[in-house]
């Protein structure tokens, strides 16, 4: 099974809370990752939050067209809690 993202949710400042199609719930604090010329703009709160998933992507993404790889937010979160069953 490939993973993908299925839902976020903004939590403050640069943190995500993160839904992956194997039920886990991951918080994802990407303050140290937003830098370069896609997603430095993300440092602007405003913009940051309107993050969403791209369900045909799998993974979320921004207005701007910065996106990150599921498998890098995986790594990178916290696991919060699994549900222990996929998510279609």
């Amino acid at each position: 099974m490939f993973l993908h993202v299925v839902d976020v949710s903004y939590l403050d400042s640069y943190k995500l809370r993160l839904t992956f199609n194997n039920g886990v719930v991951k918080n994802v604090d990407l303050t140290d990752e937003l830098y370069g010329e896609v997603f430095a703009p993300l440092r602007d709160i405003e913009l940051f939050r309107q993050v969403v998933v791209n369900h045909d992507i799998g993974t979320i993404e921004w207005p701007n067209g910065a996106d990150f790889a599921p498998e890098f937010l995986y790594e990178a979160g916290v696991e919060v809690k699994s549900s222990r069953r996929a998510i279609a």
